[in-house]
């Protein structure tokens, strides 16, 4: 029996599809045969370099085809597959190259200089620099024999990722081969993925390895469209000019893209089929959506668990309700993948919640998509497991038909005079008002309640609105206790995959005192 591996689907899209386009940006293409030919080139480029099997191969690029290639080719190699984060400060970068410790870097000329004090920080680390004069990347394809390592063990490590570190230092979380294999089809089914797809790249490759979508896309024999920089009106061109049909996106930048300029020339030509995590999606912006012909489906996971473990699968008997009922069903979290094989609400005192809509706890997850452990750790692999359940760190509930609805994150909970709000509700009943463009809602201390809610709110453009108009408006669609006391009029700080960061927003408490009219 052989060995599960992602790699493979691009084997198969390179028999079955080859001259079907397998990457295009604005300055290459690429067909399915001429892209595996390069990714195996890649395999034998790294293997002329020294590296072995289990080696870590680290990678610093936007989303372009040296980082698509990295996800067939590194693998191929024998080497594991680590993608940095672009937009991380060189201390953070420099702490992940010495705890997962690379013999290689491949990166994009434009982070030469980054590439070269990382160099000269770790000794023995090789940079290969992609798009620089000379392009030593395509020098070391165009000299390679190609290779392929034989995979004996699918639960040999894959990739490592490493978390956000929003919580404290980042953990290197390890993928498998089988684990992503099987994500990856999950994702497929998930996102309706055929060979006459278009998919945009959005989302980060270093985020979750693109939810494993850089091997889901290729399983189906449909096109990467690479995108270096992510901007709402560019998006916008990609749909109506290039037949773009579907992309990934965290809400704050569908939120972007629902209220950009170009959005106002009307709906998509076609259904484009958009899947957001990362944060709930709110029903206003659901709402916003659905008029322009983008069908968002609602993914939920973690690094932990190779991005979307639950996903809100659409039931055809739910297309007859009321569009706001729809939004509402929307936004839940959904139910398991096809390669999840649980989800439960661990309480308090140890059980399982019952699917009532009310009892709450923590979401646990189990299956092949959870990660192998933390690289290095076993500590903290130990504390992010109870009795084989992957802990997610979120506070959420299983409605009566056993969809998974968060309530919200065990840090993000607000306790004030003994009364739990959740900020999650409290930034929905925001977001329906016409003016707001976005908001966070975090704890602030309180010397009578202990915790206050505050809001963080940013307007969309043109929009005026006060404070208090914003907490009445709270006021009437959640228990009036629950309606933050101040507003904040700012923007909003995230992290590269547009998830806003709620500890620098509870860190201003401790050095600014904000007045509630701001």
């Amino acid at each position: 029996m052989s060995p599960l591996t992602p790699i493979q689907f691009l084997d198969r899209a390179a028999f079955h599809f080859a001259e079907r386009t397998g990457y295009v940006d604005d300055t290459v293409r690429y067909s399915y045969r001429e892209l595996a030919d390069r990714c195996a080139r890649l395999a034998g480029g790294l293997r002329s370099l020294g590296v072995e099997p289990g080696d870590r191969v680290s990678v610093l690029a936007p989303n372009t085809n040296v980082a698509l290639e990295a996800h067939f080719g590194v693998p191929s190699s024998g080497a594991v597959l680590n993608m940095l984060n672009i937009r991380l400060a060189f201390g953070e970068l420099d702490a992940i190259v010495g705890h997962a410790e690379p013999g290689v870097l491949l990166l994009d000329a434009e982070y030469a200089d980054t590439g070269a004090r990382l160099a000269a920080g770790h000794p023995g680390l090789q940079v290969v620099v992609a798009g620089g004069d000379p392009d030593e990347y395509e020098a070391l394809i165009a000299a390679a024999n190609p290779y392929r390592h034989a995979l004996d063990d699918e639960h040999a490590l894959l990739a490592l990722n490493y978390t956000s570190g929003t919580t404290g230092t980042p953990k290197g979380v390890m993928y498998a081969h089988r684990g992503a294999f099987l994500q990856s089809v999950a994702m497929v089914a998930a996102m309706r993925l055929e060979p006459g797809s278009v998919h945009l790249w959005t989302l980060p490759m270093f985020h979750c390895n693109g939810w494993c979508f850089p091997w889901a896309v290729t399983a189906a024999g449909a096109a990467h469209v690479g995108m270096r920089r992510v901007d709402p009106e560019a998006i916008w061109a990609a749909v109506r000019e290039h037949g773009v049909t579907h992309f990934n996106a965290a809400p704050t930048v569908l939120n972007d893209f629902a209220f950009s300029a170009s959005a106002a020339d009307g709906p998509a030509p076609d259904t484009v089929r958009v899947g957001t995590g990362g944060a709930p999606p709110s029903p206003a912006l659901l709402e916003r959506l659905g008029p322009l012909n983008v069908d968002v489906t609602h993914l939920y996971g973690l690094t932990e668990c190779y991005g979307p473990a639950v996903v809100c699968a659409w039931q055809p008997e739910w297309d007859a309700e009321p569009a706001a009922v729809r939004a509402r069903l929307q936004a839940r979290q959904g139910v398991t993948n096809v390669c999840t094989t649980g989800v439960q609400i661990l309480t308090a005192e140890g059980g399982f919640a019952p699917a009532d809509g009310v009892t709450t706890g923590e979401i646990v997850i189990r299956g092949n998509n959870v990660m192998s452990g933390y690289y290095r750790d076993p500590e903290a692999t130990a504390a992010a497991f109870v009795d084989g359940w992957l802990r997610t760190g979120d506070i959420g509930v299983l409605q009566p038909d056993g969809y998974l609805e968060i309530r919200d994150r065990v840090k993000d909970i607000i306790i004030s005079g003994g009364e739990n709000i959740s900020s999650i509700e409290v930034e929905h009943a925001l977001a329906s008002h016409a003016a707001v463009q976005e908001c966070a809602v975090v704890a602030a201390p309180d010397d009578r309640w202990g915790e206050i809610p505050v809001a963080f709110v940013t307007l969309r453009p043109g929009e005026a609105v006060s404070a208090e108009v914003l907490i009445e408006h709270v006021k009437g669609r959640v228990a009036r206790f629950k309606a933050p006391k101040r507003v904040v009029f700012a923007d909003l700080p995230k992290t590269a995959t547009g998830k806003i960061q709620k500890f620098m927003l509870r860190e201003s408490f401790a050095s600014t005192s904000h007045d509630p009219a701001v």
